[in-house]
């Protein structure tokens, strides 16, 4: 019986050691985010606020732009790579000439491939 006092009470010092280097841990890493707290810069003044422009805010341009086909590799086994695409950053696409919105037709329906009637 002596040896089972001796395990039985290192069975429940080992979870209170734990603890408390967990606890330990814990007010750390609270002290370190105080200290990284304290040397961030503070929040701007209203004089550093950003500021609308002298012509008033920026608004939003909706056009309609001319569709540009995708160019045909030169080769079948070629693949074309982004940066050959047109219209994708390295050219510049066309405004079209109609700038009315396409609409859905009166009677067809605009759910995926119903194309029926829809229900009325």
């Amino acid at each position: 019986m002596e040896t089972a006092a001796p395990s039985g009470m290192v069975g429940g010092i080992a979870p209170l050691i734990v603890g408390l280097l967990v606890v330990c841990a814990l007010i750390w890493a609270v002290r370190l985010g105080i200290r990284v707290r304290r040397e961030e810069p503070g929040p701007p003044s209203p004089d550093e606020q950003p500021r609308l422009p002298d012509s008033g805010p920026v608004h939003e341009v909706r056009e309609m732009r001319e569709p540009d086909e995708v160019p045909v590799a030169r080769d079948e086994s070629e693949r074309l790579t982004p940066h050959q695409l047109p219209a994708f950053g390295n050219r510049r696409s066309k405004r079209s000439k109609d700038q009315r919105r396409p609409r859905w037709s009166p009677g067809s329906s605009g759910s995926f491939g119903g194309g029926g009637p829809g229900t009325r």
